[in-house]
């Protein structure tokens, strides 16, 4: 899978929220920019933001988050932050001494062994930081405190509910897998094929419908990939959830199995 800075996803620009509201219309989702050279973290992290109500944005350094942020509506940044670059701390001090950026959230995502950065992104004027691995759940309620939002499901929103069938649950925004009371762990891409297939269970779904759920519009992705990553899920759940099934339909596509009754 090539890098993030390879990647040309949409642009979502945001307006403002007042606006919106005074004028009526559904507000804009607030646009995070995620800046990272890792393609799976992007996937992963625009994946809970995008189930809870924001958009995303990728930079691969610190040109293309100078450039998202001339050209984009942004309402934060996200940081990852390795050991091998130093970039994360660049970053935020760029954004922080220019008026136009500097009243933007920007948060760090340190990953393990890059805790010496610590300093530095002070020093740059971060605004938060967390060691990962993070719980999704902590870093939405951070970006939702920082830019003074709403809860999910404080105003009746299906994000906080659970997609289920038989004994098989998934919670959006917690980005959470159960089978029978059991935790099941997936990866960002077998989370969304999950979860395209939990929404209609007993539905066919190709692997052009997969492909278009589970990634990126640009990527060029073959039908033996999605066969791989069912064969994935397939595999945690039979560990887990031995009831829920996910049926071959020859020549079709993939389909979740109702459960009987």
């Amino acid at each position: 899978m090539p890098g993030v800075e390879d990647m040309s996803w949409p642009a979502h620009p945001t307006g403002a929220v007042e606006a919106d509201l005074l004028l009526g219309v559904a507000p804009m989702k607030p646009l995070v920019l995620i800046c990272s050279k890792d393609a799976e973290l992007y996937l992963f992290l625009s994946h809970i933001l995008g189930v809870d109500g924001f958009t995303s944005e990728p930079a691969g350094g610190v040109k293309e988050a100078i450039a998202a942020a001339d050209e984009r509506e942004l309402q934060a940044v996200v940081l990852d932050c390795g050991p091998a670059s130093a970039t994360g701390s660049t970053i935020c001090a760029t954004f922080k001494r220019e008026p136009r950026t500097g009243g933007l959230p920007v948060i760090a995502l340190i990953a393990p062994g890059a805790e010496n950065q610590h300093l530095d992104l002070l020093k740059a004027g971060i605004d938060e930081s967390f060691v990962r691995p993070i719980a999704p759940a902590t870093l939405l309620d951070c970006l939702r405190t920082k830019l003074a939002l709403p809860k999910p499901g404080s105003n009746g929103a299906e994000n906080g509910s659970w997609l289920c069938c038989g004994g098989l649950e998934m919670k959006l925004d917690a980005y959470r897998v159960r089978g029978n009371g059991h935790d099941i762990h997936l990866g960002p891409l077998e989370f969304n094929l999950l979860r395209h297939l939990l929404e209609a269970p007993g539905k066919v779904f190709s692997r052009d419908e997969l492909i278009d759920a589970a990634w990126p519009n640009n990527i060029h992705i073959g039908a033996r990939t999605v066969d791989v990553h069912i064969s994935r899920i397939r595999k945690a759940l039979k560990a887990a959830s031995p009831d829920s099934v996910i049926r071959t339909v020859r020549s079709a596509g993939y389909s979740l199995e109702k459960p009987d009754g």
